[in-house]
């Protein structure tokens, strides 16, 4: 003897049957597009120490030269990663004679660590 059992169907056609809510608002396109291009700034363990290393700093300033004693890079290098730095954003220059003097941008560490914090 066979049984045949019909089992309901679920319509599945809802578009909220299979999402919740949002607690809050996702970030927008554009944001997203901008913060990527900082991430990827940062996104280097000497990137990271150089913004470490000017943080320290009084007034949130260092001289080139503080930057090359304490990282095992050279010149060129240093120079090309504060340049993604200064162009991402993150660090100003000064120039003072023949030394060159970075400091944080005020507030520019803000967007990304609200996304981080967020998370």
């Amino acid at each position: 003897m066979t049984f045949t059992r019909t089992l309901p169907l679920t319509d599945i056609s809802q578009a909220d049957a299979c999402s919740s809510p949002l607690a809050r608002a996702a970030i927008a396109p554009d944001h997203a597009d901008s913060l990527a291009r900082s991430l990827k700034a940062l996104a280097d363990p000497a990137r990271l120490r150089i913004i470490s290393i000017v943080a320290a700093h009084a007034d949130a300033e260092a001289c080139v030269c503080d930057l090359t004693d304490q990282l095992t890079l050279s010149q060129p290098t240093i120079s090309h990663h504060l340049k993604v730095l200064v162009d991402a954003g993150f660090l100003s220059r000064a120039k003072r004679g023949t030394w060159s003097y970075y400091s944080l941008v005020p507030g520019s560490l803000d967007s990304v660590a609200g996304v981080l914090a967020a998370v």
